[in-house]
């Protein structure tokens, strides 16, 4: 363990601090233990992985097969499914943690963090301590806090609103007429479970998006996409999945769901935007138990909403399937190395070192294997710094 004294109320601590106690920041501390350089977890909630226990849907599962979701040096038990269930996912990371030792200190928000030139060290400010290291991590991920636009007069509605990251079933919703206001994985699937509660989802495309099976003729397609990649370009790879995709599941056009003309693969690298996995929403979309509704939101109103074709529509509730954005810009100061929406100006695979002792793991839009990389990376370069920093000052003790 490194060593903590207190000096004025400051902790200052010997190895690397790391913000955020979700599956980037535990993974980083993994890999720094099994080096033996200890970490200071930091950890506002009062849970690791606090985004998959408070703030995730009761039916989610991991939309990748567990092979390309694991975090380094600690697999799945032999008995998880192909795609672990939240409450299997918790218990991995529950058990990585204990695995490896880590101890986060938890309800702990940083308020700021700052680079300090003259005696340089990290200076991390929370709600009731400070604490100082040569290295500071942001593990606080590309889905820090909730996307929650502004869309006129929801204010005046009646009815309940709910951000994805407040939902939990359908239960609640049963037999209602819901209006979810996005398409990707998150809205796809709260749809789907509104209809087995017998609800009646009206879902708002507001973008095109590309929807892919999970699987194709008996294997993954993101196994696939993986397998092709090693052969051949990413735009070759995306046409092929599109091809088979085009296959099995048919014209999405048709349905109310445009592709966009990039490929899936090279808009994920992009963008970021993750294509959608279907696990069974297009079905009732088929059906018409989802009604997709390609017209934006103008207006909410007391009772429903108006589109931007004037139709207007009655809802006993609004989900808000809006996705989540960074919040690095609101607590790192001082530092240029992240962009304003708060993911780092250097792509992938290079960007998981700023300057002055910064990392950053969980921002490589590429998911668990982006943070295996870069929590892999962030360990070996700071363990060789952290061995050199040691050696230097037992040399310097003895010479004295």
């Amino acid at each position: 363990m490194g060593s903590c004294e207190k000096d004025q109320f400051v902790m200052k601590f010997d190895g690397p601090i790391i913000v955020g106690a979700g599956p980037s920041g535990i993974a980083v501390a993994a890999c720094l233990q099994e080096n033996g350089v200890a970490s200071l977890v930091l950890e506002r909630s009062d849970c690791i992985a606090s985004l998959w226990q408070h703030k995730t849907y009761d039916r989610l599962k991991l939309h990748l097969p567990k092979q390309f979701c694991e975090l380094p040096l600690f697999g799945y038990p032999k008995n998880f499914p192909k795609y672990p269930t939240k409450n299997q996912f918790v218990s991995y990371m529950e058990a990585y943690a204990e695995h490896f030792e880590i101890k986060p200190r938890f309800n702990q928000a940083v308020a700021s963090a700052e680079f300090d030139f003259e005696s340089g060290v990290w200076r991390v400010n929370t709600q009731d301590s400070v604490y100082e290291s040569r290295w500071l991590v942001v593990a606080t991920g590309e889905n820090a806090e909730a996307v929650v636009p502004e869309i006129q007069g929801i204010e005046k509605f009646e009815g309940v609103v709910r951000h994805t990251s407040e939902y939990k079933s359908g239960c609640e919703f049963r037999e209602q007429r819901v209006l979810v206001v996005g398409c990707g994985n998150s809205g796809m699937e709260v749809s789907l479970d509104l209809c087995r509660y017998n609800a009646s989802p009206f879902m708002v495309v507001r973008n095109s998006v590309h929807v892919l099976p999970r699987e194709m003729f008996g294997f993954t397609t993101f196994g696939i996409a993986m397998a092709l990649l090693k052969w051949l370009p990413l735009r070759v790879v995306d046409k092929l999945i599109l091809f088979m995709a085009n296959l099995t599941l048919g014209s999405t056009d048709k349905l109310g769901l445009r592709r966009p003309k990039t490929g899936p693969l090279e808009l994920k690298n992009a963008t970021g935007k993750t294509p959608v996995l279907d696990t069974g929403a297009l079905s009732l979309i088929k059906s018409g138990n989802i009604k997709v509704v390609e017209q934006g939101v103008r207006e909410i109103t007391k009772s429903g909403a108006k589109f931007m074709d004037g139709q207007e529509i009655a809802f006993d509730s609004i989900v808000l399937a809006t996705g989540y954005k960074s919040n690095v810009p609101f607590w790192l100061k001082g530092s240029d190395f992240f962009t304003e929406d708060g993911m780092p100006k250097t792509p992938f695979p290079n960007g998981w070192k700023g300057g002055n002792g910064l990392y950053t793991v969980g921002f490589t839009r590429r998911g668990l294997l982006g943070t295996t990389c870069d929590a892999l990376n962030i360990a070996k370069d700071v363990t060789d710094q952290w061995r050199s920093m040691m050696c230097n000052s037992k040399h310097e003790f003895r010479s004295k």
